[in-house]
């Protein structure tokens, strides 16, 4: 697909420090130390009208200028992660001439196929995300953004983000208040539209040698500000978006509460993650039918600590739940759906009852127990995100991809756009295991 780079700016805040901001991590923001940047690339289709001359005119200093706004509520996205020796801990730090790159090209690909939900080459998409984050010997800037333009057919918003700044709830609302500003010119706003203006540390109520459990988890200080290196990206890696509808949803909860009398807890998350769970780990092959494998995903602890944190907070708020370890065969064979079912319910139940340090300490285990060749695969995003009411003034989005599954071993999860229940699954595989996938994950529906 052939890039063409327009122009790359530093967008402001439009609110001007007078001195820097200096913003410590908490325990649930050093979790993420070392995870790779969650990537995503929106899409949003122009009218005829809307031409090439007017996107340069109109759309992009609308965008441009929506952004510096935004960014007033969101600053520490304009500063950098840094570490000095003498500090027992990172910070996030923001000075007066901080500002945010926003790379601005064009495409000839075509819109309509990038966009859709079908099956599509990840090297193809790959250039629609920015630049990687800005590394030096002491320091990481947090974000990277990029505006890619389809003449005549419509553009798309990739972003770059470091975990360490923040979770999927904060950058599901970064994104939304981005796009209701850049709509309407201010943030005059409905009542249910609420910032994460709240930067005091203090509200994360959680045992503090936690905090000094988690920097002794990394086997490197002098190195925790470098990025894992990601996982390699082949030619015949390819994506696609499974639309699992609320009826699809029903008839899996149907199809647990048939084949076992228990009481499970037959949410959405926990019947379509154990039915694309068993999907992947067949599609990996049953030739070894006793290699380990793991579940993870992450739990929002907003309103379990006590006093629960407010809705307006900025930052981390979520802790990955790691299971046990298994074996593959328990999800190669016809009760394998059933079985994930299963773990997931008393999992999700489990963590009900359970404080942030019984939670911590069950992610360590895991974390000191992982065996080399492990089939490990995470679950990121949520269907209570709503990113695709994001409308910037031309629409909804026609689609919106996690970019970052396939490097981090995830699949995402979202609402679909249509809202009418059920959710999105974005999955990207190797060819030959995504055909496997897709013939499994389609008929079980």
């Amino acid at each position: 697909m052939a890039l063409n780079v327009i122009k790359t700016s530093r967008i402001s805040p439009a609110t001007t420090l007078l001195e820097p901001l200096i913003l410590p991590l908490t325990f649930f923001d050093l979790m993420w130390l070392k995870l790779n940047p969650t990537e995503r690339v929106t899409f949003y289709r122009l009218t005829e009208a809307s031409s090439h001359e007017a996107f340069y005119s109109m759309i992009l200093p609308k965008l441009e200028r929506s952004l510096s706004l935004t960014l007033t509520h969101f600053l520490p996205l304009s500063g950098h992660l840094k570490w000095n020796p003498q500090d027992p801990k990172p910070h996030i730090v923001v000075l007066p001439q901080d500002a945010v790159s926003l790379t601005v090209a064009e495409t000839n690909a075509d819109f309509s196929r990038l966009s859709s939900k079908g099956l599509r080459p990840e090297t193809e998409l790959r250039p629609l995300l920015p630049p990687d984050l800005h590394v030096s010997s002491d320091s990481v800037s947090v974000v990277s953004l990029q505006i890619t333009l389809f003449p005549n057919q419509g553009f798309c918003i990739g972003t770059k983000v470091h975990h360490v700044v923040m979770d999927g709830k904060t950058g599901s609302k970064f994104h939304k208040t981005w796009a209701h500003i850049c709509k309407h010119g201010t943030m005059t706003t409905p009542r249910d539209f609420i910032l994460p203006t709240l930067l005091d540390r203090s509200v994360i109520n959680v045992p503090s040698r936690l905090e000094q459990k988690v920097l002794e988890l990394m086997s490197d200080k002098d190195s925790c500000l470098k990025l894992s290196p990601c996982k390699e990206l082949y030619d015949d890696v390819f994506r696609i978006t499974l639309d699992v509808s609320q009826e699809n949803v029903d008839k899996l909860k149907e199809r647990a509460k048939n084949e076992c009398s228990d009481d499970l807890h037959l949410s959405t998350f926990v019947v379509t993650f154990a039915y694309v769970w068993t999907c992947m780990v067949k599609a990996r092959g049953g030739g070894e039918p006793d290699r380990p494998v793991r579940f993870r995903y992450a739990v929002d602890l907003r309103n379990r600590l006590v006093p629960s944190v407010p809705e307006t907070y900025f930052g981390n708020c979520v802790i990955p739940i790691v299971l046990g370890e298994y074996k593959a065969k328990m999800f190669l064979g016809e009760d394998g759906f059933l079985n994930g079912v299963k773990i997931l319910s008393d999992s999700v139940k489990g963590c009900g009852s359970r404080g942030v340090e019984s939670l911590w300490e069950q992610y360590e285990e895991g974390k000191k127990n992982l065996k080399m060749g492990t089939q490990v695969l995470a679950l990121t995003g949520s269907n209570q995100f709503g990113i695709y009411g994001s409308d910037f003034g031309w629409g909804r989005p026609v689609n919106t991809e996690v970019m970052s599954i396939y490097g981090n071993n995830m699949f995402s999860m979202s609402a679909r756009r249509d809202g009418t229940g059920g959710v999105e699954i974005g999955v990207a595989l190797k060819k030959c295991e995504m055909d496997v996938f897709i013939s499994l994950s389609t008929g079980g529906l």
